[in-house]
């Protein structure tokens, strides 16, 4: 069985979308299937299975689709660093932090990497399914681009063309996508899926025509536009979520700094209708809210330096109702931030926080990556850890008065800490059941899009 290779037309066409959708698809036909992307670029990380990091992305696809996760899913994952440096983790660890340019230079030592975690899964599994990256034909870096030409090329994958049609100019990307692709790689693409499109689907019957009869490229369907609201990959994505808050009875600010990092910690409080939601990314009045989320960030002491820049830091200082940090937003919240080791900064540095808890982060060079079952505010929960930042005193999480503070991801998918949160926030709060509405709500979006694919077209070029 052939594997499957999955090109956007653009950047930020529902590449990761469509990689779970098929999937799930072929998943539903008895093929064991496993999502896969070389190289990632995002500051959303989860821990694994086996206590590596990789992109959300991957993770997301993975769980959907009920396969382990590891490392092998996302070798090679970027996060963005100080200046124009990235912090490099191959294979799930942190290799080191890197010049953008000196990355690109030193490309073919992560391809050993690449091919190892491609043919572990090879192996495996009846069908790999690739995630490519931005678009496939940037001829000035497709020798440097490991998730779309290098897959495609040295693994014979059969190839998705994805366009979204939101963006305008749909019919010169897929044309012009098509014909700069070498002509190997042509001669494998299955088809295009028209993705995002919004209001009558018949609308776009003649751009069917115009697509298969003079470009000669098959259409394998065209996707209307479903608000999905999970698996948030950039802050772009996230900007798109929509809310049903008609009966909302909390409002919740979540700061939004420019190095904001884990954006899915968010995803049950976007789809919990108890909830108003707001991300708040300038020096704007605070007292409408009942609760401020500090979230995770990837260079927290520039956070903070923002904070303190723009004005929010004194308004936060001083709001007497609940505060809430995790993790990056968490060590925010102490005395003083040490990064004696220049981690996040190009010197060594000290920072004052909040100075909401008596004690001092230290950015240690060790990271901690661990996921696991935790005990925080006398209640037991599954989440994950993923920081350098260490605090001796209060190592895991911290409460007093309407402070809380924890070093943990993913708190809001737990149902008991939300209620426990939120019900002393305001005692009308319903408890929301979350991982249900997860399940049925992923369910629902794959029927709804499988109704509209050639999911005969995609099953015989693949059984070739």
């Amino acid at each position: 069985m052939k594997n499957i290779s999955i090109f956007g037309t653009s950047s930020d066409a529902g590449k990761s979308t469509i990689t779970f959708v098929i999937g799930k698809i072929l998943k539903k036909k008895g093929i064991n299937v496993v999502p896969f992307k070389a190289q990632n670029v995002s500051n959303n990380a989860f821990v694994c299975d086996d206590g590596s990091e990789i992109a959300v992305a991957q993770y997301f696809q993975a769980k959907i689709l009920d396969v382990p996760t590891s490392y092998h899913l996302n070798p090679v994952l970027l996060k963005s660093g100080r200046g124009s440096s990235a912090s490099v983790i191959v294979e799930g660890k942190v290799c080191e932090s890197k010049d953008v340019l000196s990355y690109y230079k030193d490309l073919d030592t992560l391809k050993p990497a690449v091919d190892r975690c491609f043919e572990y899964l090879d192996k495996r599994y009846d069908c790999v399914i690739c995630e490519g990256a931005g678009s496939p034909v940037e001829l000035n870096l497709m020798d440097k681009d490991l998730s779309n030409i290098y897959i495609a090329s040295k693994y014979n994958t059969k190839i998705i063309l994805v366009a979204d049609i939101e963006k305008g100019g749909v019919f010169a990307s897929i044309y012009g996508v098509y014909n700069l692709l070498p002509e190997n790689l042509r001669k494998n693409v299955i088809g295009v899926i028209i993705n995002k499109f919004r209001g009558d689907l018949s609308l776009f019957d003649e751009g069917i025509k115009i697509i298969e009869n003079d470009f000669k490229i098959p259409v394998l369907g065209v996707l209307p536009y479903i608000p999905f609201n999970l698996g948030f990959e950039d802050s772009q994505s996230l900007k798109n979520y929509t809310q049903n808050n008609k009966e909302a009875i909390i409002r919740v600010a979540v700061i939004f700094y420019p190095y904001m990092s884990n954006y899915n910690d968010f995803e049950p409080l976007i789809a919990d209708k108890n909830i108003d939601l707001e991300f708040v990314e300038s020096n704007i009045s605070l007292e409408k809210f009942d609760l401020i989320i500090l979230p995770g960030s990837k260079l927290v002491i520039k956070d903070l330096q923002w904070l303190k820049e723009i004005g929010l830091f004194d308004k936060i200082k001083i709001f007497n109702k609940t505060i809430l940090g995790l993790c990056g937003g968490y060590e925010m919240m102490f005395e003083k931030l040490n990064d004696k080791y220049a981690l996040e900064n190009t010197k060594a540095c000290i920072e004052d926080g909040f100075n909401f808890i008596d004690d001092e982060i230290i950015f240690e060079k060790e990271k901690t990556l661990k996921k696991a079952s935790y005990e925080i505010f006398d209640i037991k929960i599954k989440g994950f850890e993923i920081h350098h930042g260490q605090s001796k005193k209060y190592p895991l999480s911290y409460k007093k008065k309407n402070i809380y503070g924890t070093f943990l991801h993913a708190v809001f998918d737990n149902d008991e800490f939300r209620t426990f949160l939120f019900s002393k926030i305001n005692s009308l709060y319903q408890p929301f059941d979350f991982k249900n509405y997860k399940k049925e709500h992923i369910d629902s979006f794959i029927s709804n899009l499988e109704k509209k694919l050639d999911v005969k077209r995609i099953m015989d070029n693949i059984n070739e």
